[in-house]
């Protein structure tokens, strides 16, 4: 974890996750972060934040771009 983001160990390769683009972990604490969960090889999930990602949209978030529907 850093200031900019968290790195994760996944399958042999770190991926690195910038708050930029998973705001849903810059105010989580470490014990919500270190439990994450892999329900499937391509599927992540961290229980004590209610949040799934695919491992795809980790790996290449220019294809999932972060998009709210707030004030819409």
């Amino acid at each position: 974890m850093s200031q900019h983001g968290l790195w994760i160990l996944l399958r042999e390769q770190e991926l690195f996750l910038p708050y930029s683009e998973f705001p849903w972990f810059r105010n989580a604490v470490v014990g919500q972060i270190f439990e994450v969960q892999l329900p499937s090889p391509d599927h992540t999930y961290w229980p004590e934040l209610d949040l799934d990602l695919a491992v795809e949209s980790i790996r290449h978030t220019e294809r999932f771009p972060l998009v709210s529907r707030i004030g819409a």
